[in-house]
């Protein structure tokens, strides 16, 4: 009786073909879009049940902004309805397991929220509010880095004053 090998165990990560690992790479970002999208759609119909679905009971949530602004918080813990405060994602990115959505309405409301997706369900969040983001990659143990994404200029213009701008490393 001997060992029988199965043909997926000779798969090694660092060989795989550049076409088909962007393929799959593409695959996981949309059905994370997907994911997220899911979000902003259930808040706006107030579709509790949806919502249930795709973010995990225990959301590891971070926040930068003012303490009056927790409006995604409030709203996914029910403690706040759409009505007090209504996201428009303006802009919208996956990288990976991240999805970065940025909105604003008016001066002194902008917001980016950055989205981890794990086996398609939301694992954790960290929302800015007045807030500007750079999202980099970290790619090397020397500190090299892969900007991913970054607060839109347009926004930067409509702002009145100035905001913080924080670099999130991923």
């Amino acid at each position: 009786m001997g060992y029988k090998r199965s043909p997926t165990a000779m798969i090694i990560p660092g060989k795989a073909e550049p076409e088909k690992l962007s393929g799959w790479t593409a695959e996981l970002e949309k059905r994370n879009l997907e994911t997220v999208k899911t979000v902003y759609k259930a808040l706006r119909d107030g579709q509790a049940e949806k919502l249930v679905k795709v973010v995990r009971s225990e959301l590891e949530w971070w926040y930068h902004g003012p303490p009056h602004c927790e409006h995604m918080r409030r709203l996914l813990t029910s403690e706040s309805t759409t009505k007090a405060f209504r996201f428009r994602p303006r802009r919208i990115r996956a990288v990976g397991d991240r999805v970065m959505v940025e909105g604003w309405e008016g001066a002194g409301e902008y917001w980016v929220h950055v989205w981890t997706v794990s086996h398609g369900i939301i694992a954790q969040l960290r929302e800015y509010f007045n807030t500007f983001i750079t999202v980099v990659l970290r790619v090397s143990e020397d500190g090299d880095e892969a900007r991913l994404w970054r607060s839109s200029d347009r926004v930067r213009v409509r702002v009145h004053g100035s905001l913080p701008d924080l670099v999130l490393s991923v």
